[in-house]
């Protein structure tokens, strides 16, 4: 490890002494390059790596910190003595260590996204009788935001005429009992209910706190106040903390993120010292210089300028389309001269959108011009249906308790138990207060179900409780399933449903991919525990892990998913007012409209900018359209807020011209401009 290649700041932070340490890291600065640094800098000083614990937002980012931090170290087995992962795996860890004393069962098991929904949609069904109408994201969103606040259901106060936060207090304590019931926990509960404990059992949180003498928090601006509370245990016996963070890349609020843990960093630990990483090693000067801009009209910041010591680049295009169809049109085109031109491979590129909905007209382009693409941050593996269904079997073998899971396959492969016969088998286990499982192995005792759905029910409950007893035995689990899979007829089941031989095999494969991944975990641990261990952690690793590589294809994300990614060339499409800042930014509540003070706040949506704008290293195009068709109306657009803060001197403007097949007609635009003229000239 030669520190000699650090730069002064970084060099600074990472042979710090003790005490608590912020790292204000910039775009591109090298902030991976310093936490490792800074941990390999810990193990030589004669720190056991027992003790220092490193926790980041992906197990990719661990995975990889890991992996530098062992390059660094003359004795390479040091990095897998480390505890470094996510929030969450550590949360996972204290509770499988402390259940006990929270009263969790030994196999309780991790509700991912889509079991929360479905819980959240059977209680709406129980409570309102099917009522459809709302959207069950936004009912979890709620709820997550609660929990993370430390608000129990019982205090969760609905905002005024909000409908939403109405039926969120009617249901948020029904699905954290059921959760309970089911023994299941979320991904909220592995922080909250560990904080819950520290602050209950001072045994407890003392054990912690003594473990990790040295604790590192990566993406810092990401934290959460559960989060927070978190760190603020682990650390009261030393107070060695060092977070690597950026306030200008704080994007996440509307899932927690609290900007106040890093601006009020020295507040809540006294004694901090602060080190800014300005120089960036992506990024052209022309791009900073653009990125700094606008960024620095931003007032709740700490303040950073980057800079480079590269050649001052290409100046920034600023793309002038008549419509958005125009605008796809270019980008596609622009994509495919400079493959051409500059010898560039796919990969190379970047598409930028504020919203998916933005991509669907790229999507048209890049495939009529059969440029591949990879849309990032789509289907993660756990979420293929094949891979959930088989493991859904495994979690009802080991927790017959576990009724979303049990929903999920009570009819799966089709065995004729309907939907009519699952409801009046609902009704009956309310009415007997006993769980569904009990209720379909005494199926023979209700009355209404035929004799031929009586025998599937038996056939199915037999198959699956065979498969626990098994299970507990000790029994060889991935034989197991394989045996499962021949009994409840899977593969076939997939070979008839698929459209054809491909996509089946594709199908087969993946659970082929399930089976390989237990198998490397039976190799760990043995019987019963590796199935649960197994599927704890591919539950984690579906909440935390980003998107698959996605090869020699252009990347198509949102401006959320694309930070911590960075392209040569990227294209952010539609700079323009009420899509970034997006309208909900803009639009005052009732509370404003009532005072009859109000005035946006766009912080974050800047922010957000940002990040796309330090996503690009060598060229950035900004785009954005005169005219978008919205209900069938030509709609006059007004360029975004944040593109009139890049300074003229950086930009090279480039109007399109209209290609479309079938353009409006010039004098029909000019009547129309003419009409909304007032109403154009007055917006920001």
């Amino acid at each position: 490890m030669d520190l000699a290649t650090l730069n002064t700041p970084q060099r600074d932070a990472v042979t710090h002494g003790t005490g608590p340490l912020l790292v204000l890291a910039g775009a591109g600065s090298g902030k991976t390059r310093v936490i490792t640094f800074r941990i390999a800098q810990l193990l030589k000083q004669g720190v056991d790596p027992r003790h220092i614990a490193a926790l980041t937002f992906t197990n990719k980012a661990a995975a990889e910190m890991r992996e530098r931090v062992a390059t660094l170290l003359p004795e390479k087995s040091q990095a897998s003595k480390l505890t470094m992962g996510t929030f969450h795996s550590l949360g996972l860890n204290i509770l499988k260590q402390e259940r006990k004393a929270m009263g969790f069962p030994r196999g309780f098991v991790i509700y991912d996204t889509s079991d929360q929904l479905g819980l959240l949609r059977e209680i709406l069904r129980r409570l309102r009788n099917g009522d459809r109408k709302y959207d069950v994201k936004s009912i979890l969103s709620r709820i997550s935001l609660a929990k993370n606040a430390f608000v129990a259901p019982e205090d969760f106060s609905p905002a005024t005429f909000d409908d939403y936060d109405e039926i969120t207090a009617e249901v948020y304590g029904k699905y954290q009992t059921a959760l309970r019931n089911f023994a299941a926990v979320d991904f909220d509960d592995l922080i909250t209910e560990v904080v819950n404990i520290f602050n209950r059992n001072a045994e407890v949180r003392e054990r912690w706190a003594s473990k990790f003498r040295y604790l590192l928090v990566d993406e810092y601006q990401d934290t959460n106040k559960a989060q927070l509370h978190m760190i603020r245990a682990l650390i009261e016996k030393h107070y060695n903390l060092c977070v690597v963070g950026d306030d200008d890349q704080s994007i996440y609020s509307w899932r927690g993120a609290d900007t106040g843990n890093i601006l009020g960093f020295g507040n809540m630990f006294p004694g901090a010292k602060i080190v800014k990483l300005e120089q960036n090693y992506r990024s052209t000067p022309n791009i900073l210089e653009a990125a700094n801009a606008v960024i620095g009209n931003n007032t709740d910041r700490y303040g950073k300028t980057l800079w480079s010591a590269m050649k001052p680049g290409t100046p920034i295009t600023h793309a002038i389309a008549d419509d958005a169809n125009v605008e796809a049109r270019f980008v596609a085109q622009e994509i495919v001269n400079l493959k051409q031109e500059q010898q560039r491979p796919y990969k190379d590129f970047a598409v930028l959108y504020r919203s998916n909905k933005q991509a669907k007209l790229i999507e048209e382009e890049f495939r009529e011009r059969q440029i591949p693409y990879a849309m990032f941050g789509g289907q993660q593996f756990f979420e293929r249906r094949e891979v959930k269904d088989l493991i859904a079997y495994l979690r009802v073998a080991l927790n017959p308790r576990d009724e979303i899971a049990l929903r999920r396959i009570i009819n799966y492969p089709a065995r004729g138990i309907g939907g009519t016969t699952v409801q009046r088998l609902t009704g009956w286990c309310a009415s007997e207060r006993m769980p569904l499982w009990n209720g379909l192995v005494r199926i023979q005792e209700l009355e209404g179900v035929r004799p031929g759905t009586k025998r599937s029910v038996s056939n199915f409950t037999e198959v699956v409780n065979r498969l626990g007893i098994e299970i507990e035995r000790g029994g060889n689990v991935v034989a197991l399933t394989r045996g499962l899979m021949e009994d409840i007829g899977l593969v076939d089941d997939i070979q008839k449903a698929s459209p054809n031989f491909k996509a089946a095999q594709k199908r087969i494969d993946n659970i082929e991919s399930l089976l390989k991944s237990l198998a490397r975990q039976q190799e760990r641990t043995a019987g019963k525990d590796a199935l649960v261990e197994f599927l704890r952690l591919l539950s984690l690793d579906g909440a935390d892990d980003e998107a698959e590589e996605v090869g020699n294809s252009v990347t198509l994300t949102t401006l959320h998913g694309s930070k911590g990614l960075e392209f040569p060339v990227v294209f952010l499409i539609g700079w323009e007012e009420e899509i970034l800042p997006h309208a909900r930014t803009l639009m005052p509540t009732a509370a404003d409209i009532t005072s009859g003070d109000y005035t946006p706040d766009v912080g974050e949506e800047r922010r957000l900018a940002y990040v796309g704008i330090t996503r690009a290293q060598q060229e950035l195009y900004v785009s954005r359209s005169v005219v978008r068709i919205m209900r069938g109306k030509p709609i006059p657009r007004t360029p975004s807020r944040f593109l009139m803060e890049i300074p003229e001197e950086l930009v090279t403007e480039r109007n399109i011209a209209n290609e479309m097949e079938a353009p409006v007609k010039a004098e029909e635009l000019s009547a129309f401009f003419a009409e909304f003229a007032g109403e154009f000239a007055n917006r920001d």
